[in-house]
C-alpha cells in the first residue's frame, strides 16, 4: 500500500566483516591499524528522494533527462515530474533507440502511460534500479548485499572474483566489486533483456551488450553539495508523506555518492555517466510490494505481473 501511496501521489501531480575476501585483517569505518586493509563503512540506510531519479554528471556525456522539465515550474525546474517524456535528442543515443525513448515519451503525452520496470511490478535491472529512492549496503567477507526499498529488491556483488567466462544473463547481471582505497568499484556484466528491458524510466533500451561500472565513496556534506544541487535541479523532491522513507534535509553528515557508467554500443554511441547522491534516512525500512495490490496501479491498468492460467493447488 505504501508504494501505491507513491504513485497515487505522483498521479495526481498530472491530474562489515571483520575480514576481506582475501582473509587478511580489515580496518572498517575512519580509524585505520597499521598493517591494515582499510574498508570503508557504507552500512546504514541511504535515502535518494528524487524522481525520476539521475542526476547529469557535471560535465561529460549523460543520461536521458525529462524534456518536460522547464524552469519556473513546481519546484526548481520540474513542470510535470509525473509524465516522462525523455530527452530523444540526447547525442549519446543511437537513432533506433532515440525513437524507441520518442514513443515511450508520447504514449505518457497522449495520457497512455508507458509501461516500464517499476510501473509493472518487474524487476528493475542495473541501472534502471538507481533510481530507488532508498538503498541499504550490506558488506561482507565474501560478497555485498544491496537492498533497495521499493519492492524488496537486491542485488549480489562477488568481492575480489573475476566474471565468469560465460555470464547466464540474469535481472541483476553478474556483478564484481573490489576496493580501490576508499571507493567501493562494482563491475556488472549479463544483464537479462526482456519485453521491459530498459536502463531508465523513460524507456531507453539495452542490449545483452551492456555494461555498467559503480563508484561508491562517502563525502562530507560540502563535497556532496553539488551533487545534491544537481539532484533539486533535474529532478523533483518527494515529499516526506508520500513515500515514508525520507532523508533529513538538515542532515550535515557524511553522505553516499555513487558515480556510475554506462557502456552498450549497441544503443548508445558514447559511454555516458550519471551521479547518485545519498543522505541518511530518518525513517524505518517500510514494506513497499507492488504485485500484492496491482490492480489499476498506473494509468489505469492492472500491472502485468507474471500469473498462472489456473492455481497450482
Amino acid at each position: 500500500m505504501h508504494r501505491q501511496r507513491l504513485f497515487l501521489f505522483l498521479m495526481s501531480l498530472a491530474a562489515a566483516a571483520a575480514t576481506s575476501a582475501l582473509g587478511q585483517t580489515v580496518a572498517v569505518g575512519p580509524a585505520s591499524t597499521q598493517g591494515a586493509t582499510y574498508i570503508p563503512d557504507f552500512s546504514g540506510r541511504w535515502s535518494h528522494p528524487y524522481w525520476p531519479g539521475f542526476e547529469p554528471p557535471a560535465s561529460g556525456p549523460g543520461p536521458v533527462t525529462n524534456r518536460l522539465r522547464v524552469r519556473g515550474g513546481p519546484q526548481k525546474g520540474v513542470s510535470n515530474p509525473n509524465q516522462l517524456v525523455g530527452d530523444y535528442t540526447n547525442p549519446i543515443l543511437k537513432p533506433w533507440a532515440a525513437e524507441i525513448v520518442k514513443q515511450h515519451g508520447e504514449a505518457e503525452l497522449n495520457g497512455l502511460g508507458s509501461p516500464t520496470p517499476l510501473n509493472q511490478c518487474w524487476p528493475e535491472g542495473v541501472p534502471f534500479v538507481f533510481r530507488d529512492i532508498g538503498m541499504q549496503m550490506l558488506q561482507q567477507r565474501d560478497r555485498i548485499i544491496i537492498l533497495y526499498v521499493l519492492d524488496q529488491q537486491f542485488r549480489h556483488v562477488r568481492m575480489n572474483q573475476p566474471h565468469p567466462a560465460l555470464v547466464t544473463p540474469s535481472w541483476y547481471g553478474d556483478s564484481v566489486g573490489h576496493y580501490e582505497g576508499d571507493t567501493l568499484v562494482i563491475d556488472t556484466v549479463g544483464i537479462k533483456v526482456g519485453r521491459l528491458a530498459m536502463v531508465d524510466l523513460f524507456g531507453t533500451p539495452h542490449t545483452e551488450a551492456l555494461h555498467v561500472v559503480e563508484r561508491y565513496r562517502l563525502l562530507d556534506y560540502e563535497a556532496a553539495k553539488e551533487g545534491l544541487e544537481r539532484a533539486a535541479r533535474e529532478n523533483y523532491r518527494v515529499p516526506p508523506d508520500a513515500i515514508y522513507f525520507d532523508g533529513d534535509p538538515n542532515y550535515r553528515g557524511k553522505h553516499l555518492q555513487l558515480q556510475f557508467t554506462v557502456e552498450d554500443e549497441g544503443v548508445f554511441t558514447t559511454p555516458w555517466s550519471a551521479t547518485i547522491t545519498y543522505g541518511r534516512s530518518t525513517d524505518d525500512w517500510p514494506e513497499m510490494v507492488c504485485a500484492e495490490n496491482p490492480h489499476l496501479y498506473y494509468a489505469g491498468k492492472d500491472a502485468a505481473v507474471p500469473t498462472a492460467e489456473k492455481p497450482e493447488f
